[in-house]
């Protein structure tokens, strides 16, 4: 196992530069002109700007020239300025990180643990009305837009019930706790104040099951299938014959072998969440990279669109290479090699 974590740790350099490679060259061949998000528009007819604009941020090299640099850079942990923020896009995503993973860490715990609750359920009561309610709610949360659930969730619990707070991780007139950890919830607790931390939760709670359902749906469907198979093997029967007790066989003896190919989904819907977080930081004004990733492209930011596309690249690869170890754990049949 440590030659496979070596060789996969060794080879994930390469194949971040071939992803920001792609990357580059893509964000080059669009149609739009960088120079619009650099220089104000009165003065994009002034050609002595227009020329110093150019110099300044190396848009007046050729294209392989400008590839070079940005691979110089990139092997030196620079990604280059952003051309809207004038800020190292490492910094600005270093600021914004934390809310995603704050934001997908608690949507993968509510779509992991509901997920598997509704798949155990679905296979328990199969071809009843349970099975049946089970299966729609997890194809509401696949098939749902992320951005209609969202606004209707946003409309109903914070607009008209009033239960839970609109959008941002804070109210307006709330001061963010101190930098520790970035995640707002921990940080107001490590500070010690309690009310901050509550705010914090309830303005976490909406984004992350709007996130989650869209997860819900693929882990519970994976659940149910391999529960049902689990449940015919003998084994199991055998265990019913010496008398263990129906939920005894379920959770202890049924579910334990049916979660080992929810790993592989569950892993990756990690990755997916982080780099599918975009549609809901927009709809709930969550400052993280997903929203990051909306303005870098809508002022072709061609700095920041890259930066992000290596962020999710490497959660991709990175959770790939743990899902790999997770399942050669707990499936002493797998080898790694």
């Amino acid at each position: 196992m440590l030659r496979f974590i070596l060789r996969r740790i060794i080879a994930t350099p390469l194949l971040l530069l071939g992803v920001a490679t792609v990357a580059f060259f893509m964000s080059q061949f669009t149609k739009g002109d960088p120079l619009s998000a650099i220089v104000p528009e009165r003065q994009m007819n002034d050609p002595p700007i227009v020329a110093a604009a150019k110099t300044k941020w190396g848009l007046d090299k050729s294209l392989p020239e400008r590839y070079l640099v940005y691979v110089g850079n990139l092997v030196h942990g620079d990604l280059g300025v952003s051309f809207t923020t004038h800020r190292n896009v490492a910094e600005d995503i270093g600021d914004r990180l934390p809310a995603t993973l704050e934001l997908v860490i608690a949507a993968m715990i509510i779509g992991t643990l509901f997920g598997i609750a509704i798949g155990v359920l679905s296979a328990h009561y199969r071809n009843r009305p349970a099975d049946h309610i089970s299966r729609v709610i997890a194809l509401l949360g696949s098939s749902l837009p992320v951005f209609w659930s969202g606004l209707i969730l946003l409309y109903v619990f914070s607009v008209k019930l009033g239960w839970l707070p609109g959008p941002g991780r804070l109210d307006a007139r709330s001061t963010p706790p101190s930098g520790i950890t970035g995640f707002y919830t921990i940080d107001s607790l490590l500070a010690g104040n309690g009310q901050l931390f509550l705010e914090s939760l309830h303005h976490l709670i909406l984004p992350a099951v709007v996130l989650a359902w869209s997860v819900v749906g693929v882990i519970a469907r994976l659940v149910r299938s391999s529960l049902l198979d689990v449940l015919g093997q003998d084994y199991i029967r055998t265990a019913r014959a010496k008398g263990a007790g129906e939920l005894r066989v379920l959770i202890r003896h049924a579910l334990r072998n049916a979660l080992i190919p929810a790993l592989t989904i569950i892993g990756f819907s990690f990755a997916y969440l982080i780099t599918g977080a975009v549609l809901t930081e927009t709809v709930f004004s969550w400052p993280g990279i997903g929203s990051y990733a909306v303005s870098s492209a809508r002022s072709l930011d061609f700095p920041g669109i890259v930066g992000v596309t290596l962020v999710g690249s490497l959660a991709f690869l990175s959770a790939n290479l743990l899902t790999d170890i997770a399942y050669a754990l707990v499936n002493p049949k797998v080898k790694l090699q």
